[in-house]
């Protein structure tokens, strides 16, 4: 999810600084929602973590936070939960997150795990 000040074209592709990482559980499954901002945003210089999201872009989160919840319930679907007590994690869990999730995806498409093998959280 790209934070920052400026409306980003559909489907473009931005270098972006990652911030916090939401445990989203949607139907039983984990899935990661990044809170980022582009490199190229007048805020990025800023932003360094989700405590700077907090000072800076305050409800910020928390509005994230309930988009995902609700998403989906005009689809007759029930609302989404998070994992970790709700709370954001920081921009050091986020980096551990994106790294153990790209080496599963390599581990998947180089037929080294099954589909459905997903990482689910820190022990």
């Amino acid at each position: 999810v790209e934070i920052g000040s400026e409306i980003l074209p559909m489907g473009s592709i931005q270098r972006v600084k990652p911030l916090g990482v939401l445990a989203m559980i949607d139907s039983g499954e984990l899935d990661w929602k990044v809170l980022a901002i582009s490199l190229e945003d007048p805020l990025a210089s800023d932003l360094n973590d989700v405590a700077d999201i907090k000072r800076l872009l305050p409800n910020t989160i928390a509005g994230i936070r309930e988009w995902f919840r609700w998403y989906k319930t005009p689809d007759g679907k029930p609302l989404n939960t998070f994992g970790y007590d709700e709370i954001v994690q920081d921009a050091a869990f986020t980096q551990e997150v994106i790294l153990h999730t790209h080496q599963s995806w390599k581990g998947l498409i180089q037929g080294e795990r099954e589909p459905g093998e997903n990482w689910i959280g820190f022990n």
